[in-house]
């Protein structure tokens, strides 16, 4: 049965936002008193929340998939959606949050550090959101953006100020037991360590965490036996105890070939940029079971070998505690000397965030096609706004033409060649696919149009009641002149009649 889990993958789905709301406010004697459709909500969020009683990464490995709330739909009135609820994740602190790439999105060291891995998707406006001195009363409202939605990998990477690193079944779960209040399961058979235990070990006036690593073995680096899965939980160590068996039965072992096994697995595992490599940290050597005769006979041997290559040795019993208090000692010496250095460090730049200007919000990339070059439009705004965008509705059209063409993108597909009729698309992939025609005018000023049209996309052949009187007038005016000018004519002949008479 799976108890401890250091590493998982997060299938998450933010919520999606409401859609805008087209109304139209009626009161008596007052039929069209206005718009008054309200906002769509917010998508929820997700959130991952540092939580230092949660230990392992287990409710998740269980239940993977985790969506949040939906935006509520706008209402007329002026009644906007209700926003979707957030879903909270509590993780470890020194989880670290990848992508589906591998980078590093968020490393959750300080307890009660809140990270949205997955922003929820913005609510649509309604049109009385959307109404101006020009367009008053809007038949169209914009819809909710689609939310977040992909797959994160949690990475746990235990914080604790000390490791305990050696060979399996060196004693390094019964020293922890020994010097904190931890109870590890401990038996006389390698790899009985699954995972990481931590203890709480008070030392005079310095209290430090201490971290009980799975056994390493040669080739721990390269993926043999458990250390690759758990030398991740060495990074964010100050010290390293080097927990040696001086009573192992093992043939051709013995402390100093154990240590160089050791050092060499440590050498060859890659830290993360600006850490500390893992063999330049503070390290001590920790001669176990010396309780055994010969175990002290052999640590008193090997002793003057690791002093002279300058390791602070203690000799110890996790059985008789013998050693164990200088070692503890010496650990919180290391350790409050690291806390001192690190307070009286110079704090990092604050950071300062302005807004970016001028800097274009889109870019436009040109490629060749089957029947001539295809104009794809990137962006996050552009992308957005077709995402907002009711394609049943001329009027919506119409006022997506109008923000493309505010933002510059009809000017930028100029500069790239593009001319009427040219094949363009929004957004990666399949994206929204269009025949580009350059804008004449803006639909804001078109004040004759019905609302949810458009006369620019001219989609609608049938004349309105307005065209039709205009051109009954037209008619009538036509066939007064021409009456007009046949009695003119009745009238000029009449008279030349009667001069000739005379």
């Amino acid at each position: 049965m799976v108890t401890f889990v250091d590493r998982v993958t997060l299938h998450l789905r933010a919520g999606k936002g409401g859609n805008g709301c087209v109304s139209v406010r009626r009161e008596k004697f007052k039929p069209l008193a206005g718009p008054d459709g309200g906002n769509g909500g917010n998508g929820g969020d997700v959130v991952l929340v540092a939580d230092p009683q949660v230990t392992t990464l287990l409710s998740y490995h269980h239940s993977p998939h985790r969506s949040a709330g939906n935006g509520g739909f706008g209402m007329g009135d002026n009644r906007s959606g209700a926003a979707g609820e957030d879903v909270e994740l509590p993780v470890p602190v020194g989880t670290v949050v990848k992508d589906a790439d591998g980078e590093v999105l968020a490393d959750l060291v300080v307890p009660g550090t809140r990270f949205v891995v997955a922003p929820g998707g913005q609510g649509g406006l309604g049109n009385a959101a959307l109404a101006s001195p020009k367009r008053k009363a809007p038949g169209f409202a914009l819809l909710g953006t689609p939310g977040w939605e992909g797959d994160v990998l949690l990475e746990l990477k235990t914080v604790a100020d000390v490791a305990l690193v050696g060979f399996p079944s060196a004693g390094k779960s019964s020293l922890i037991a020994a010097i904190s209040a931890a109870r590890p399961k401990i038996a006389d058979y390698p790899f009985t360590t699954l995972h990481p235990n931590l203890g709480v070990v008070q030392a005079g006036d310095t209290r430090f965490t201490v971290a009980d690593v799975p056994g390493l073995i040669e080739g721990a680096s390269e993926g043999k036996g458990l250390g690759l899965e758990f030398l991740r939980h060495v990074e964010r160590c100050t010290a390293l105890v080097h927990v040696l068996d001086c009573a192992t039965l093992d043939p051709g072992r013995d402390p100093l070939s154990d240590l160089e096994v050791i050092l060499e697995e440590l050498r060859n595992y890659p830290v993360p940029e600006g850490q500390v490599p893992l063999l330049e940290r503070p390290q001590l050597v920790a001669l176990n079971k010396v309780d055994v005769p010969e175990a002290r006979d052999l640590a008193e041997l090997v002793r003057p070998d690791l002093e002279a290559r300058g390791y602070r040795v203690f000799e110890i019993s996790t059985v008789s505690h013998d050693g164990l208090r200088p070692l503890t000692f010496a650990l919180g010496d290391i350790v409050a000397q690291h806390r001192t250095e690190q307070a009286a460090a110079v704090e990092p730049e604050r950071i300062v965030i302005r807004p970016r200007g001028a800097d274009r919000d889109f870019t436009v990339r040109v490629e060749g096609g089957t029947y001539g070059n295809v104009y794809r439009i990137l962006g996050a705004k552009p992308v957005r706004w077709v995402q907002q965008t009711d394609f049943q509705n001329e009027e919506a059209v119409g006022f997506l033409a109008d923000r493309l063409e505010k933002l510059g993108v009809e000017d930028e597909l100029y500069r790239a060649g593009a001319v009427a009729g040219s094949t363009v698309v929004i957004g990666e992939g399949d994206g929204i696919v269009f025949d580009w025609h350059p804008t004449l005018s803006s639909a804001a000023e078109l004040m004759t149009a019905p609302r949810g049209t458009d006369p620019r996309l001219d989609l609608n052949p049938r004349r309105t009641t307005s065209q039709r009187r205009e051109r009954y007038h037209e008619r009538m005016d036509a066939k007064a002149e021409a009456r007009a000018e046949l009695e003119a004519e009745r009238l000029a002949g009449g008279r030349d009649g009667e001069e000739d008479a005379e």
